[in-house]
Parts: C-alpha cells; sequence; structure tokens
C-alpha cells in the first residue's frame, strides 16, 4: 500500500509553521507549556473527512473530535436538563448528544431509549432499544434521514430521524458498547460475544444488511472501541480489550496487522475508547496507563507516554495547531506533542477522565468522574469555566452554535439515586 503525504506535511507545504512552545508557570490547575497562538488560515482540514450530509460521534473519519467552527461561551448557564437520562450503574462512558438537521439533538441513555429533542429541550420521540439490560452507552450516526444506534442487546438499528419509527434493526452478536462510525457508504461497528470474543461489521445503512464481517482476524474480549478510518493512508482500525490494535486496509478491508500494548509490562492493556487517526498514525489510550501513537502503515510503536493511571478516552486533534489532547484515571487532560509524545501542558482534575473532550475554536470541553464539565483554553490549559453536577460526568460533550449538550451518570443507583440528566448550557446572559 502506497502511503500519501500526510496531513501533517499537507499543511506545512501550505505555509503552517510548527507552533512555538516556551516554558511557561505552574498553575493549581494547569502545567502549562503556552504554544503561540498566530495561526494562519487555510484551507478546512475537515473537507475531505466528514462525509456530506453526515453527523457522527467525534465527527471526522478520522475521530478527531474537532469542531473549529464552534466557539465555546466564556461563560455558561444550564438552559435545560432533562431527568433520569441515564440510571444504571454501568460505569463505562455514556453516549453522547449528535445533532439533527431542524436544530434538535438527539441523545441515547442507558436506559435504552434514544431521544430526540427539540432546541427547547422538548421531547420529539423515543425510540426503543435494549430496555432490560446496559442500554445504550454508543453515540448515533444521523444521516439519511436517519438515526443509527448500537445498544447493549447487540443490536444495530436505524430509526426514522423525523417521526422515530423503526426503519430495520440487525442482531449483530451478544452486545454493542460502541459508536457506529459512517463513511457515506457503509456502517462499521465493533460488536461484542459472550465466549469472549467479538468481530467488526459492515453494514449496508439502507437495509441493515451486513455486507463485511473478517472472520479470520477478529478482536477479542469485548471490543468497544469506535472505529476510525484513515483516508490518507487507506486504513480502518479499531481497539479491543484483548489488548490489540487491529487495521485492515480501507476500502477493500483487507486485514493489514495487529499491534499488541505493552505485553512485558505485565498488565492489562484493553484499549476501550475510540482511536483516533492523525499524521500517519493511530493514537489511543491503554489501561497499561500508557497513550500511544502507532505507525498505520507499519504498525509499529513510534512512541508511548506514561500517565498515572489507566487511560479510556479518545483522543482530541487540533490539527492546525498539531496537538493531541488525551485524558487520564489519573485525573489529567494532557496536551500532547504528536511527533514525540512530549507534554506542551497538562490540566488537573480531581478524579478520573473517561469521556472523550471536544476541541473548538481556542478552547476544549471536557467532562471528569469528579462530578465537573470544564472548559480550558487551547494553547494554555488555563481553565475559562466549571459546571458542578450531581452525577459524574463520563458523556462526550456536544458544542452546537454556542450551546452544549452531554449526560451526566446516575450519582449512586446502587442505593436508588438514578437522576443522571440530560443538559444544555448556553452562553450566561451578562
Amino acid at each position: 500500500m502506497t502511503r500519501s503525504p500526510s496531513r501533517r506535511t499537507a499543511l506545512k507545504a501550505a505555509g503552517v509553521g510548527v507552533l512555538a512552545v516556551t516554558a511557561g508557570c505552574l498553575t493549581p490547575r494547569a502545567d502549562s507549556l503556552t504554544a503561540a497562538d498566530d495561526r494562519d488560515p487555510v484551507d478546512d482540514p475537515l473537507e475531505d473527512t466528514v462525509p456530506d450530509g453526515v453527523v457522527q460521534f467525534r465527527q471526522s473519519l478520522e475521530n478527531w473530535g474537532y469542531y473549529p467552527e464552534e466557539t465555546v461561551p466564556d461563560a455558561v448557564e444550564r438552559a435545560w436538563r432533562i431527568p433520569e437520562h441515564n440510571t444504571d450503574e454501568h460505569r463505562a462512558a455514556k453516549a453522547s448528544a449528535v445533532p439533527l438537521p431542524d436544530g434538535g439533538v438527539v441523545i441515547p441513555g442507558d436506559t435504552g431509549y434514544v431521544t430526540a429533542l427539540s432546541a427547547d429541550g422538548d421531547v420529539r420521540w423515543r425510540g426503543e432499544t435494549d430496555m432490560e439490560g446496559r442500554g445504550i452507552h454508543g453515540t448515533p450516526v444521523v444521516a439519511d434521514g436517519r438515526v443509527y444506534i448500537g445498544a447493549y442487546d447487540g443490536v444495530l438499528y436505524a430509526f426514522d430521524a423525523e417521526s422515530g419509527d423503526e426503519v430495520w434493526s440487525t442482531d449483530l452478536g451478544d452486545a454493542i458498547g460502541s459508536s457506529p462510525k459512517y463513511d457515506g457508504e457503509r456502517l462499521f461497528v465493533a460488536v461484542e460475544y459472550a465466549d469472549p470474543e467479538g468481530s467488526t461489521f459492515a453494514v449496508d445503512p439502507d437495509s441493515g444488511e451486513v455486507l463485511w464481517e473478517d472472520d479470520e482476524h477478529r478482536p477479542t474480549d469485548h471490543p468497544h472501541s469506535t472505529p476510525a478510518i484513515d483516508p490518507e493512508t487507506g486504513t480502518m482500525v479499531v481497539g479491543s480489550n484483548d489488548g490489540s490494535l487491529y487495521a485492515w486496509e480501507y476500502p477493500s478491508l483487507e486485514f493489514a496487522w495487529s499491534f499488541e500494548t505493552a505485553p512485558e509490562n505485565d498488565t492489562d492493556g484493553e484499549i476501550k475508547g475510540p482511536i483516533v487517526t492523525y499524521d500517519g498514525a493511530a493514537f489511543f489510550g491503554s489501561w497499561d496507563e500508557r497513550i500511544y501513537r502507532v505507525d498505520l502503515e507499519e504498525g509499529t510503536e513510534d512512541w508511548s507516554f506514561e500517565t498515572g493511571g489507566l487511560s479510556m478516552t479518545g483522543p482530541g486533534v487540533d490539527p492546525v495547531r498539531h496537538e493531541l489532547y488525551a485524558g487520564s484515571h489519573d485525573g489529567n487532560l494532557y496536551a500532547l506533542d504528536p511527533d514525540a509524545g512530549d507534554v506542551r501542558w497538562r490540566f488537573q482534575t480531581d478524579r478520573a477522565l473517561t469521556g472523550c473532550p471536544t476541541v473548538c475554536a481556542d478552547r476544549i470541553v471536557f467532562g471528569s468522574k469528579d462530578r465537573t464539565l470544564y472548559a480550558v483554553e487551547t494553547a494554555t490549559g488555563e481553565e475559562v469555566w466549571r459546571v458542578d453536577h450531581d452525577g459524574v460526568v463520563t458523556s462526550t460533550p456536544l458544542v452546537r452554535d454556542g450551546a452544549i449538550y452531554y449526560a451526566e451518570r446516575a450519582p449512586d443507583p446502587e442505593n436508588g439515586d438514578v437522576d443522571g440528566g440530560a443538559h444544555k448550557l448556553v452562553p450566561a446572559e451578562a
């Protein structure tokens, strides 16, 4: 497979220089190496990586979580809260909101409902999936007038985006904890089995028919990592609880290689979060307490960065700033140099980070298990604001037209406190 020039190389050719990094001062919250913010305008880096008419988890095929057109307000207030959106005790990251074409959002919960809301928080419809188990933890795709989502009943669903009527459903396995990835032609999703074993499927979005499954190379031990597609290198990758990263050539889907995380460390190396592809490499966190860069052509490690705890978040990327943002159970959000894995700044919270960061114009929004949603400056890691909650914040925030949508986990379901809400924040009035 011929490797095309990386996006980083293309940006250099377009005249965008590497940002200067100078030493900064320690603060109680941000250990910061401040990057100069003199970026030159360039062509839209998402132009070829967001299929037309498709909105989905982490936005791009590569799972960057990058929304340069969105602005995070200087201060926020709560516009509404939907009670008992999440009620289960399962500790995985919760599903995230996706915008609907008419200005509303759709957000699933671990109750098993897929809920479509107006911008004012009115319930437009509710679709039902697994109503007796762990419900839904993945985030849907909205495209072609439909909402595509997998649930812990092992079924991939398509609901009509306007009415909520079920269009089709396909039983793929025992559980689906990952989010589907849609390239405009096929839906890709990782599926879990009870053995424990797993698989990765390509599904027809019109009919739900299975178009592809690799029976010979199966991610095992309950994969619920969201796949990433890298158009530059022609690679699709997915992680698994077996501690391996699996890669296929794209779009042919011929198996390419697998990479095993740090077996010499004698630690659990599960890869639970979504994979990010960028600059010719795959980036991801592992339960072996490292964040990795793996070459997409060779399937070999370029570097790994050791944190103070396991990592199950999917990193975010700012491709113009050329920076990676990754969280850990040590409570830190790290800004990393993608080339070498060096820390540019880190922001400390009081508990683990499980959900993914959302990278917007000059600011990043993310939640923590310290029951707080944070906004920080992209250049420095300095805190802009925080919002406290009763439940932990493990869903990935959606920033849309100055508003922020997300969900919290139920505060204490084992003792009957099952009210985990879905929220909308808006700019605070002066």
